[in-house]
């Protein structure tokens, strides 16, 4: 997702997730590829323990965890039979949510995000699936979720199903002890990091 920080709740979160985007920018391109490789394979691994019907995800932007051919990746492994749902961007940044279709289906949108073009279910349509991917800048080790400072995932996770797996992508270092919380924000149930793989969190 693009950066909102203009739009951060506070002092201490700009800092941290200033902080957070310097160390991604000073990743090599080969250390990129490799995290990525690494977090798609335990992504593979989840999906087949945890048999959705229907995930929802993004397309990773720049230096974000999971690369750029995630969705192809979570397509290949729900099979003809489940349904990968994509966002897409609103004005006041909330997010409404689209069926994937494959490579063709994504076009340019603003901020620098790819979304689809395919039919638009409504933001409510993340309360239909049962693994929630969801980008990050951090996420601490109650599964407080440090984002981009617009809020569009914090209203998404709030529509989430009660028992769906929510799970936040990360680099190695950005599991941390504590990151500062506001009332909006929502918490994940779960990380996935290069080195240290799937985490339950304790709020979970």
């Amino acid at each position: 997702m693009p950066d909102f920080s203009d739009e951060a709740g506070g002092p201490s979160k700009t800092g941290l997730r200033g902080t957070m985007l310097a160390r991604r920018r000073a990743l090599s391109a080969p250390a990129r590829l490799a995290a990525a490789e690494r977090v798609q394979a335990e992504l593979r691994s989840l999906v087949r323990r945890v048999r959705p019907h229907r995930i929802t995800a993004y397309v990773p932007v720049g230096t974000e965890p999971g690369g750029p051919d995630l969705p192809d990746v979570l397509a290949t492994e729900l099979g003809p039979g489940g349904q990968l749902l994509l966002p897409v961007l609103r004005p006041d940044l909330d997010l409404d949510w689209a069926p994937y279709a494959g490579p063709g289906s994504l076009v340019a949108a603003g901020r620098g995000l790819r979304e689809p073009y395919t039919e638009r279910l409504g933001r409510a349509a993340v309360g239909t699936a049962e693994l929630v991917v969801v980008p990050a800048v951090a996420v601490d080790r109650r599964g407080v979720r440090l984002g981009r400072g617009g809020g569009s995932y914090d209203r998404a996770l709030s529509r989430a199903a009660a028992g769906a797996l929510t799970v936040a992508l990360l680099h190695d270092g950005e599991l941390i002890d504590s990151a500062p919380a506001e009332d909006h924000d929502r918490p994940v149930r779960a990380v996935i990091t290069p080195s240290g793989g799937f985490c339950h969190l304790e709020s979970d």
